[in-house]
């Protein structure tokens, strides 16, 4: 690579990364400046000096935010958890099968994402206010994970692939049983993959909005109490809440940069 092909490289890689992070950075201004610095200005400033806490604990302390978090961290962590604890044995069984049954079964596990939310929630909404859980943190959970269980399913069945088989024969040889085999010797060898699925799982129900307003309408989780205030014009408290709700990825997906690989999240795609 020349000179000028390397600078061009590192210019295309500058002006991407500025624009992805350019709306955090707003996020930040304005849940950290005072208010005259921002919102209220026509043209607000891009840089100041002058930074306040008041914003977010004004925002934290009068529009009801506790709740919805509560609500948000349950949800998140149901889905993520029921991801891998349904995902592992279903990721696992998929890698020792055909590679032609395993093609069909795992195309047939993205069907659900093919359709839109909606179509799928209305239906959904009405068995659970019958079943109880309309509103419920399990509710929204359960709902959620239609789209989160295939694709951690995938992740951990693309991590299953590119573990030797021989080591799982090599267990079984020595005495171990199909359980002992999985929790001892194939789960500490897939933990990157249960990781990326897990966060990856956490992240879909962390900022997920259509199941949440349609199943729990009345007690929000985090993005439904944004919409709300956005249309109340309460931007302040909504840029606060956005920051919470920001926030939490960006110091997840840092912290377990490690595990999200190319060949974890390949899904097997590799022959």
């Amino acid at each position: 690579m020349t000179t000028i092909q390397r600078v061009l490289v590192y210019a295309g890689a500058a002006v991407v990364t500025a624009y992805f992070l350019y709306p955090l950075y707003v996020l930040l201004l304005v849940g950290f400046a005072p208010v005259q610095y921002t919102l209220d200005k026509i043209y607000p400033a891009q840089f100041t000096m002058h930074y306040t806490l008041a914003n977010l604990v004004t925002a934290l302390t009068s529009y009801g935010f506790i709740d919805p978090l509560v609500k948000s961290l349950k949800t998140a962590f149901l889905v993520g958890g029921l991801s891998v604890a349904l995902g592992f044995p279903a990721g696992y069984g998929l890698s020792r099968v055909s590679k032609k049954v395993s093609s069909a079964a795992s195309t047939t596990l993205f069907v659900v994402n093919m359709m839109p939310a909606i179509v799928i929630a209305i239906p959904i909404s009405t068995q659970f206010v019958r079943l109880g859980l309309y509103g419920s943190f399990v509710g929204v959970g359960l709902a959620q994970e239609l789209v989160a269980l295939p694709l951690a399913t995938f992740i951990i069945y693309g991590t299953f692939q590119a573990i030797p088989r021989e080591l799982e024969y090599q267990a079984r040889i020595d005495g171990a049983g199909v359980g002992r085999t999985m929790l001892g010797v194939l789960a500490p060898l897939a933990k990157p993959g249960i990781a990326a699925a897990f966060l990856l799982s956490w992240m879909l129900s962390w900022d997920e909005f259509t199941f949440a307003i349609l199943l729990s309408p009345v007690h929000p989780t985090i993005p439904i109490l944004i919409y709300h205030n956005i249309q109340r014009g309460n931007l302040l408290a909504s840029t606060a809440f956005a920051l919470f709700l920001t926030l939490p990825v960006v110091a997840i997906t840092i912290m377990l940069q490690k595990y999200l690989k190319g060949e974890y999240l390949s899904g097997g795609v590799k022959g």
